[in-house]
């Protein structure tokens, strides 16, 4: 019995959703392959990185109070630096969430009277409160940081002639998110946003470029810093935790800034002498070394989704065939049902609460009720299998992760499976 005969007799999953499912992963195969070389390109890199700084097993060690003298977490932030490009990197479980590293980056190196700029438009939705755009106490706003945003050109592409307006002499720095969040928009290749960077530091050097690299990582060969950013931040629950890091975030680029993070974490005068590994070194550590081939598999179930559901009628970002610089993939359902449907077929085929069923809620941080759909080993993390969506129009659902490639697939197969039992593709067949 193979995989789709299982999926079918044991699982319930209807057999032209199956049929639909093997012949789109037939042809994806030559995009697959692609992937999976991308991925064994990065794999060396980690194992490299690792070998270079002399990673021994007395580095997961546990670590508690201060942390003064955590050879294991100072030699895993080597390594980032390493990966990365960069001078220096802060990778710690202290920080909970994307956001949160993101807010340590920002509050460390802007002031009183700095502006902050976005290139790219709106960012993602829980910034809104950190920058002040929503109200929130304690935001940058509150402390005297003013925020401009120049959105992108209707084609999605960058507005260069709008940013070179926009830079003032208090413009100290800007954010380039990477993934396009909760918008209908191509998340942006490395090389872009090399090509964005060039022309900002061309009008204003002294201009601090970040990169919100959520979900980016791995993804191409090359990251942010290898094509000018100053500071990259991302998640140890999305791509780089490889689906073992129970918490963290990280910060990689130039020394100066990333030690100004680092003192907005911990203490003015402290900054990355302390914070303990509490024991998490080494899940820290082995999902950075796995995090390639699950980023490969997260990959390949993001084209398996674009493929079959632009085949039963839905429009898609990327489609099937697109470039991809993350692990998102954007499909427009266009009703609030077909969403529903979409989020309790991925919570089917989760390998925890399987048996729950995902409801919309207001979530701190989101301007409308929110469903997720996760049930992940680790809770948040959305390098596990996960879609999510915003509950208004155009109703666009976001999928992506997956530990496995056999898992990810799985899930694309009965979220289509549930929609069909719904009613929610009235035109299939």
């Amino acid at each position: 019995m193979n995989a789709y005969d299982y999926l079918i007799d044991e699982m319930g999953v209807d057999a032209r959703i199956a049929a639909l499912a093997a012949e789109a992963e037939a042809e994806l195969r030559p995009l697959f392959a692609c992937a999976d070389g991308v991925a064994e390109y990065n794999q060396l890199k980690v194992l490299r990185a690792m070998q270079k700084n002399k990673l021994s097993d007395i580095h997961f060690a546990l670590t508690t109070g201060y942390g003064y003298h955590d050879m294991g977490r100072d030699t895993l932030e080597n390594i980032y630096a390493e990966l990365f490009h960069a001078e220096a990197a802060l990778v710690r479980p202290q920080m909970i969430s994307g956001t949160h590293a993101l807010t340590v980056a920002l509050f460390g190196n802007l002031r009183y009277g700095d502006e902050l700029l976005s290139p790219v438009g709106k960012p993602y939705d829980t910034l809104e409160s950190v920058i002040g755009i929503r109200a929130a106490s304690g935001s940058l706003r509150e402390h005297g940081v003013t925020y401009r945003q120049v959105d992108l050109l209707p084609d999605g592409a960058v507005d260069y002639d709008g940013v070179a307006k926009a830079i003032t002499p208090r413009t100290k720095l800007v954010t380039i998110q990477r993934s396009k969040g909760y918008a209908w928009r191509r998340s942006f290749s490395v090389a872009e946003m090399g090509l964005l960077i060039q022309r900002i530091k061309s009008i204003r050097g002294d201009i601090i470029c970040m990169v919100d690299n959520c979900y980016g990582e791995f993804v191409e060969e090359r990251e942010p810093m290898e094509a000018g950013a100053d500071l990259a931040v991302g998640s140890l629950i999305k791509n780089p935790g490889g689906g073992l890091a129970p918490s963290g975030g990280y910060i990689v680029g130039k020394k100066e800034y990333v030690d100004r993070a680092a003192a907005r974490l911990t203490v003015p005068g402290l900054g990355k002498e302390v914070g303990p590994g509490l024991g998490l070194t080494l899940a820290l550590t082995q999902g950075l070394f796995l995090a390639p081939q699950t980023v490969s598999g997260a990959l390949k179930a993001a084209m398996l989704a674009a493929r079959m559901f632009e085949r039963l009628g839905f429009g898609t970002l990327p489609a099937a065939e697109g470039t991809r610089s993350d692990i998102v993939q954007a499909i427009r359902m266009g009703s609030a049902e077909a969403v529903l449907s979409f989020c309790r077929g991925i919570q089917k085929a989760a390998p925890v609460d399987s048996f729950v069923t995902p409801e919309p809620w207001d979530m701190p941080g989101y301007d409308a009720p929110v469903i997720m759909a996760a049930g992940a080993f680790i809770q948040g993390s959305s390098i596990e299998l996960s879609a999510d969506a915003p509950m208004k129009e155009p109703y666009i659902v976001y999928f992506q992760g997956g530990l496995t490639w056999p898992h990810a697939k799985a899930g694309v197969i009965m979220a289509a499976d549930t929609m069909l039992k719904d009613g929610a593709l009235p035109g299939f067949l």
